[in-house]
């Protein structure tokens, strides 16, 4: 088993358990620091959806700049306890783990409810714009959804997304897209 660090906020450089399950990969540092200087680097009062948790690396980077709630959404039981164990030994009283099925969990889920929704669902199974569509209704105006996918996904506008930041790391090609709206921040 390996690990990746929290790299900013009240848990900075706590460490987090990284399992070896077929197509789990966290986030890379780099990325997320990326993604947390396009965010700002406090998200007090945010409510965040961490839909492909995995690692949880993302959930945790907001949790740890002070997002209200996050919640982290994990099909796999083994990684959603270890999730639990890590927010347990972390004393984190704003993060809720579920183990639940990332698309259904969202399609009946209240609207309007996220300033942010990160998604870096499993490459393989190319979910990409099903998760983009079940996220939207999700959002505040003018909020916020994070995606990591293999290439850009550029139907995004048709779900009524706009492009706000995006990048590449190796394999990994991750935007910031943001509905209607001003941006939040």
């Amino acid at each position: 088993m390996s690990e990746v660090r929290i790299i900013g906020g009240q848990w900075k450089r706590s460490k987090l358990p990284v399992a070896d399950r077929p197509g789990l990969r966290p986030t890379p540092d780099r990325v997320r620091e990326t993604l947390f200087n396009w965010l700002g680097q406090e998200l007090d009062g945010w409510r965040v959806l961490d839909a492909f948790a995995g690692s949880g690396a993302l959930g945790f980077e907001a949790a740890s700049r002070h997002a209200a709630e996050v919640a982290l959404l994990e099909r796999d039981a083994a990684l959603a306890k270890s999730l639990q164990a890590s927010a347990q030994r972390l004393k984190a009283q704003n993060i809720r783990i579920e183990c639940a099925d990332a698309l259904a969990w969202m399609a009946r889920s209240a609207p309007a409810r996220f300033e942010l929704v990160l998604l870096d669902p499993p490459f393989a199974q190319d979910l990409f714009l099903a998760a983009l569509g079940a996220a939207v209704p999700l959002l505040v105006d003018g909020g916020l959804v994070y995606l990591e996918s293999p290439e850009p996904v550029a139907a995004a506008a048709d779900l009524g997304l706009l492009p706000w930041k995006q990048g590449r790391a190796g394999a990994v090609h991750y935007q910031l897209l943001r509905k209607g709206g001003a941006p939040r921040g």
